[in-house]
């Protein structure tokens, strides 16, 4: 049995094989760091490191760190929030939503949007590579909002089973990200997916619905999702939108 040090974060040795210490060895500190290594950020790592409930966080001139926070944001797909304002928006204006049909510019957006607060991004290079292989083999999806031919709002993710892992999403226009939320939590419910992953809880999150669990409360609802295939059309439906 491989033994692991008693002070974190853990040194990733081997780049050829995805290998984690166990969660409960990260960092007692709010975002829950748990190791450090890999040059190159592969989709075998990410499918690995995310089914386990750990992530990669840092931009592309620092080093490749992995992450288990606790407690863990959450949105259950049958509690979305949606205001008064959201669905006026959704009745009342030119806007139309796709699935799958745009997702490395949603990538790419998601990427480059300035962000308060933040310098730079942590959709790093080899992310994006990885991120598209993944959207070719069925693992990573996107949402996207279209005001006629012009995408203003999204999201990204990765799914396994029938576990969704929310990344990142952006709006050009107001409530362009929250339709597109709305949007995947009612297709998810219809197709039987109970949970969003949304790692780190903010503002917006808590504002359309999000809740916070422990990690041993995360990973046992983890476990049950990833090892739970359902089809998933990947196709949207705007019947399953606000109703009203």
């Amino acid at each position: 049995m491989r033994s692991y040090p008693e002070h974190l974060p853990y040194w990733l040795d081997d780049p050829n094989t995805p290998c984690f210490p166990p969660t409960h060895f990260a960092l007692d500190e709010p975002n829950g760091l748990l190791a450090v290594g890999v040059e190159t950020l592969t989709p075998e790592w990410m499918l690995h490191a995310y089914q386990k409930g750990i992530f990669p966080w840092s931009g592309d001139e620092e080093q490749l760190t992995w992450w288990t926070p606790s407690p863990r944001a959450v949105l259950m797909t049958d509690q979305v929030n949606y205001s008064k304002s959201l669905q006026k928006t959704w009745r009342n204006t030119d806007l139309s939503i796709s699935f799958d049909q745009a997702f490395m510019t949603v990538v790419k957006q998601c990427a480059s949007i300035q962000r308060p607060g933040q310098n730079g991004t942590w959709i790093r290079k080899d992310m994006q590579t990885s991120l598209a292989h993944l959207h070719q083999l069925g693992h990573a999806h996107s949402v996207e909002v279209w005001h006629h031919q012009d995408l203003v709002g999204g999201l990204y993710g990765l799914s396994i089973g029938s576990m969704f892992f929310g990344e990142s999403m952006f709006a050009q226009i107001a409530n362009a990200s929250k339709l597109a939320l709305v949007a995947l939590c009612r297709h998810l419910h219809q197709w039987g997916w109970p949970m969003i992953d949304c790692q780190m809880e903010t503002d917006h999150l808590k504002s359309m619905g999000a809740i916070t669990l422990s990690r041993d409360r995360f990973e046992a609802l983890l476990h049950q999702q990833v090892n739970h295939t359902t089809n998933a059309p990947w196709l949207f439906d705007p019947d399953l939108m606000i109703p009203g």
